[in-house]
């Protein structure tokens, strides 16, 4: 059965208590998956719909859940390994996980205690890699 997804969600915004540990994480997790750093400056950064940036008095650090796709099962248990020698805690090791059929995924917690997954969801064949938006002027 055919499914649509990549229509709820605009953007992701966390708050870091430690931005340096928090954009240390990401990166080192993110490569794995082959997701760039779309653009960084001081104190934030953005990779593709997720943007980062530090936490102050008036604004309180994030907690969430967020899974990133994987494009295999040896992506999520390198993402795994990845996460945890970034500084991220483990929350659930890789593993077939009872949703459905062929979700291999992995859990951990990053520096701010946000639950992070990788997740696989079996062979598939997807329409697109992603939503190209071009402005209209």
């Amino acid at each position: 059965m055919a499914y649509h997804t990549g229509r709820l969600i605009d953007h992701i915004h966390l708050r870091a208590r430690n931005f340096a540990a928090s954009r240390h994480f990401y990166e080192a997790v993110l490569v794995i998956l082959d997701i760039p750093v779309s653009a960084r400056g001081e104190g934030w950064m953005q990779v593709d719909e997720l943007f980062i940036d530090a936490a102050d008095a008036k604004t309180p650090v994030s907690h969430v859940h967020l899974a990133f796709q994987a494009k295999d099962r040896a992506s999520v248990d390198a993402f795994h390994r990845a996460a945890l020698a970034a500084g991220g805690q483990d929350n659930g090791a890789p593993g077939e996980r009872h949703y459905h059929p062929g979700y291999y995924a992995c859990f951990v917690l990053d520096p701010d205690g946000n639950n992070i997954e990788a997740v696989y969801h079996g062979p598939n064949a997807r329409s697109a890699i992603s939503v190209e938006i071009t402005p209209v002027t």
